[in-house]
């Protein structure tokens, strides 16, 4: 249940700023920021403050080639159901929701990756051991 609600939290923080409907932050920043600065800044940071936490901990855990390496078996799988016309790849606001699909399953599995080590290995971090 942890690696899941950590890939959907990260699903949560890609997708509320910005995703191809209305509501995003993006869109929303562009359209009140004259009006609701203080408001836009405080959400930017949060995001940003949300942003920094994933990609802290995922550069530590699976840093930048163990990212690459996630990405590319997403790509590869989105390769092969297009292959298999299991996957149209025609419409934008689809190719946007895969974007942020496969990016909060690297964030997820970065965030995560001690649970799933332990899942594979059996062997437990040293952050994980309690007193």
């Amino acid at each position: 249940m942890g690696l899941l609600l950590r890939w959907l939290i990260a699903f949560l923080l890609l997708a509320a700023t910005y995703n191809p409907t209305e509501y995003n932050f993006v869109v929303w920043a562009q359209a009140n920021y004259a009006e609701e600065l203080p408001l836009t800044v405080l959400l930017g940071l949060l995001l940003l403050i949300g942003y920094v936490i994933y990609l802290r901990a995922t550069l530590r855990s699976i840093g930048a080639f163990g990212m690459s390496v996630v990405l590319a078996v997403l790509a590869a799988v989105a390769w092969v159901l297009h292959d298999y016309n299991m996957l149209s790849l025609d419409n934008g606001a689809v190719n946007i929701w895969l974007a942020i699909l496969a990016l909060s399953i690297v964030l997820g599995i970065g965030l995560g990756w001690s649970i799933v080590r332990r899942m594979l290995t059996g062997q437990v971090d040293v952050d994980d051991v309690e007193a």
